[in-house]
């Protein structure tokens, strides 16, 4: 049995309430935008329910496209 054969589980914090979590890949969503600004992954705290929105580098949009996130892409 392969160690990448169950669900991927990112882990992500929240900014407002500091709580750290892991969240399928359903749980989160992915803007490419046509720059480093507008290129972002996003998501619902599970502890105090704020919408999270950060900065996706080149290596983040990897692992989160690779990990099956939903994907959106700009022009």
């Amino acid at each position: 049995m392969s160690p990448t054969s169950g669900p991927v589980a990112f882990k992500a914090s929240c900014p407002d309430c500091r709580a750290r979590f892991e969240l399928a890949a359903g749980a989160l969503r992915l803007a490419i935008g046509g720059s480093r600004r507008a290129t972002f992954y996003s998501f619902t705290c599970p502890e105090c329910g704020a919408s999270v929105r950060k900065p996706a580098g080149e290596r983040i949009v990897e692992l989160l496209t690779g990990g099956g996130v939903s994907t959106l892409r700009s022009i």
